[in-house]
C-alpha cells in the first residue's frame, strides 16, 4: 500500500490491486466507490496500455499480424488493459511502475499521484521500450453516487461529438450529437470543464487536455468521468493516442 496523508486529503493506493486509489477522503468525505467484488467497478484506477473495449480482443501489430489480447474480464472483448488487475512496483512517494506482460513485453506504465492544495494531480506515462503495438491511456475514477450528506452526484459535461455505439457497446466510428443521457459513451471536443457535483456538499472539477472522454452514469452506486488519450477500440477506428495523460481533480464546496 501507498499512503498520502495531507492536511486536506488522505489517500490509500493499493499497489497489488492495480495501483488503484481504494480510498480518497477530503474533509472527512469518501470519494472512491468501495470494493464491490469486481475489479472494474471500484476505486480510481489506471487504464493501459489501452482504455475501453477492443473488439474480440484483436490487436494488429506493426506488420499487420493478428494478436489476441485477454478477453476473460468481459468476453468476448478485451477491456482496460493490464494495469487495473496487476501488481505495481513502488518507485517513489505516490509513484508506481508496471512492467507489462506479453505481447507488450518490455513496455512500462508509470503512475504518479500527488496532492496540490485542494487538488489531486494524477498522471500516467507509457514507455514502449521495443514494443511496437499501439497503446493509449486513460483514467477510471469511480465517484460515489451519494456521500454522507448533500445531494446525489450529478455530472456536468458537454461535448460537440459522441461516438455512436453498436449492440456490443463498442464505438462504430460514426459521430452523433451528445444526447441527454444516461451515458456509457465516448466523447470528443469537450466544452468547458467536466465536473461531478453533490449539491450543498462538494464538487470535483476534472481538468485535463485529454482528447477523449468516456462518461458513465448508469450505475446506481457510482458515476465515472474518464479522460483518455484515445477512445475504446481506437486502433480499429484508425485513431492513435498519446502515451502521456495528466488530470487535475479540483475539490471545492458546492
Amino acid at each position: 500500500m501507498q499512503y498520502i496523508d495531507d492536511a486536506e486529503f488522505q489517500i490509500a493506493i493499493d499497489l497489488d490491486n492495480g495501483a488503484r486509489i481504494t480510498s480518497i477522503t477530503w474533509r472527512d468525505m469518501q470519494f472512491a466507490v468501495p470494493y464491490r467484488g469486481d475489479p472494474l467497478t471500484h476505486g480510481w484506477y489506471a487504464m493501459g496500455p489501452w482504455a475501453g473495449r477492443i473488439r474480440d480482443g484483436i490487436m494488429f501489430g506493426a506488420d499487420g499480424e493478428e494478436i489476441q489480447l485477454p478477453t476473460n474480464v468481459v468476453p468476448p472483448h478485451a477491456i482496460h488493459g493490464y494495469g487495473f488487475t496487476s501488481s505495481w512496483q513502488e518507485v517513489g512517494p505516490g509513484r508506481s511502475l508496471l512492467h507489462l506482460p506479453k505481447p507488450y513485453g518490455g513496455a512500462t506504465i508509470e503512475q504518479t499521484i500527488e496532492v496540490l492544495d485542494d487538488a489531486v494531480r494524477w498522471s500516467l506515462e507509457y514507455d514502449p521500450g521495443d514494443c511496437k503495438l499501439p497503446a493509449w491511456l486513460g483514467m477510471h475514477p469511480w465517484f460515489p453516487r451519494d456521500l454522507d450528506r448533500g445531494g446525489s452526484a450529478e455530472i456536468e459535461f458537454k461535448a460537440a461529438k459522441m461516438l455512436k455505439r453498436d449492440e456490443d457497446g463498442i464505438p462504430t466510428g460514426e459521430y452523433v450529437p451528445q444526447p441527454s443521457g444516461p451515458w456509457d459513451d465516448a466523447f470528443t471536443e469537450i466544452q468547458g470543464v467536466p465536473a461531478v457535483i453533490w449539491e450543498d456538499c462538494a464538487r470535483i472539477d476534472v481538468e485535463s487536455d485529454a482528447a477523449w472522454w468516456v462518461v458513465y452514469n448508469e450505475d446506481p452506486e457510482g458515476v465515472c468521468i474518464e479522460p483518455q488519450t484515445a477512445p475504446p477500440d481506437a486502433q480499429n477506428l484508425g485513431i492513435s493516442g498519446e502515451h502521456y495523460i495528466e488530470a487535475l481533480f479540483v475539490f471545492s464546496e458546492a
